[in-house]
């Protein structure tokens, strides 16, 4: 038998068009592990609701490896340390692994390939975005920084390369390392257990992203139009298989491309934001931490670590307790399932840096303990986007009004679904209820006129 083979896992759980896996699986006897090597990643470790979706991805991969009558190996700790370690271990000649641009995981590949020495291969494939970041290029040669020429580059090379099927086999090694259980890894909360929204609202795993692809299927021609109402709620929801790799972009393109209707137009372009978030992070690592503009941050922003006032304008919005309902709503759909309707996440965000005037950073980092579906390039490039601080980016003076936002956009069922409170309430009256209206919903926390006033004056003592 020829030596085994390891796959390293990690964003990438799927066993169709996984060019990683197929690889290995080529080349001798299959070995997956995944490392949970939450240290490396700082202030950007999986969030709460990203490790229940990791538990439940990982578990139902597990079945489908056992199906095969293999499994995965799960571990603890330095990813390279540990990986380089079961190569000694078994003998593994190649370590095969999808291709990651988080500056953690690029950082953990150089050392991965330093760890095997010269007697093994760290083998890396693309396959988790339509192209690999980096190879669209202008005219130049130079990579893109503004996301509409991207677009068009990309739409001028799509379709992407064919779908890889699951390997027709799967050997199992002759002895297997040692391996952590799931369950011991405590991924799941449970004083209290908070995830029961998550669990009711995902159905999680491979199956389960190609089985929302083929309900979207005969949906996405409605998109265009119902991608903003978010009481319809006309969305694919394919966001977090495709940031945990169940599903590739590749293979929602391919099932979606002869279609012919504006939906479709409007979707593949979303699918295109993907890479482009991709290719800002490969050429500004830290793009999610740092603004790009120059702008004076201090005079700008209201930082909640400088006063408890300030603290509390933050909670209030965590919480959904803002006064506005259609923010509100957003805020209590994003706690409760880990996932918030696009419209409303961008009203929420520019309520946040703009009503509130609060550093774009802390609400990037509650949607990433707070989301599914978080991922370090979209999660970056969209707080940015809003904010005004990107590299492209919506102007700071565009400040989304949320009570016209709710209104225009029919959201009144959607305020009754998650704001419970207002629910008796008329179309009429549930986007901005009067005072005496409300019972215990609160007012408030400041008027839109004033806010807006605030935020302009502050953006004009900012500018450099």
């Amino acid at each position: 038998m020829s030596e085994p083979q390891i796959v390293w896992l990690r964003r990438d759980l799927r066993m169709a068009d996984q060019p990683a896996l197929h690889a290995a699986a080529m080349a001798g006897p299959v070995i997956p592990v995944f490392v949970l090597d939450q240290d490396r990643a700082g202030d950007h470790a999986y969030g709460g609701a990203s490790l229940v979706w990791l538990h439940h991805s990982l578990e139902s991969l597990g079945k489908s490896f056992g199906s095969r009558r293999s499994k995965i190996v799960l571990r603890k700790g330095d990813a390279p340390q540990i990986l380089a370690a079961i190569a000694d271990e078994v003998g593994a000649t190649c370590i095969h692994a999808m291709r990651h641009y988080e500056p953690w995981w690029k950082e953990a590949e150089d050392e991965l390939r330093d760890a095997v020495g010269e007697d093994r291969k760290l083998c890396l494939y693309d396959g988790n975005y339509l192209l690999p970041p980096g190879s669209v290029t202008t005219g130049s040669g130079d990579p893109y920084k503004i996301y509409t020429p991207f677009s068009k580059s990309m739409l001028e090379c799509m379709p992407p390369r064919d779908v890889l099927g699951e390997p027709e086999t799967i050997s199992s090694p002759d002895s297997w390392p040692d391996s952590d259980g799931l369950a011991e890894w405590n991924l799941l909360p449970t004083k209290p257990d908070w995830a029961g929204g998550i669990r009711e609202f995902w159905e999680f795993g491979e199956a389960a992203a190609h089985e929302r692809l083929d309900w979207w299927t005969d949906q996405v021609a409605d998109y265009d139009e119902g991608r903003n109402l978010p009481s319809d709620d006309i969305t694919s929801r394919l966001s977090p298989h495709l940031h945990w790799g169940e599903i590739s972009p590749a293979q929602v393109w391919h099932k979606l491309k002869d279609k012919r209707s504006d939906g479709w137009k409007t979707y593949a372009k979303e699918i295109i934001w993907r890479d482009y978030a991709q290719n800002v992070i490969d050429q500004f690592p830290d793009y999610p931490r740092e603004s790009y503009r120059d702008y004076d941050e201090r005079t700008l922003w209201r930082n909640p670590n400088a006063g408890h006032l300030i603290q509390q304008d933050l909670e209030c919005w965590q919480r959904g307790m803002t006064g506005y309902p259609i923010v509100d709503a957003g805020m209590r759909q994003l706690w409760q399932t880990g996932w918030m309707h696009n419209r409303v996440r961008m009203i929420a965000a520019s309520f946040l840096v703009k009503h509130l005037l609060i550093d774009w950073r802390f609400g990037e980092q509650w949607y990433w303990d707070c989301l599914v579906d978080a991922d370090y390039g979209n999660n970056g490039v969209n707080w940015q986007w809003i904010s005004g601080t990107g590299v492209d980016s919506n102007m700071f003076s565009r400040i989304m009004a949320p009570l016209t936002q709710s209104e225009k956009f029919d959201a009144a069922d959607y305020i009754r679904e998650y704001v419970p409170e207002l629910a008796d309430l008329d179309d009429a009256c549930i986007h901005d209820p009067p005072d005496d209206r409300r019972g215990d919903y609160p007012v408030k926390m400041i008027g839109h006129k004033e806010a807006r006033e605030r935020a302009l004056e502050a953006y004009r003592a900012a500018k450099p």
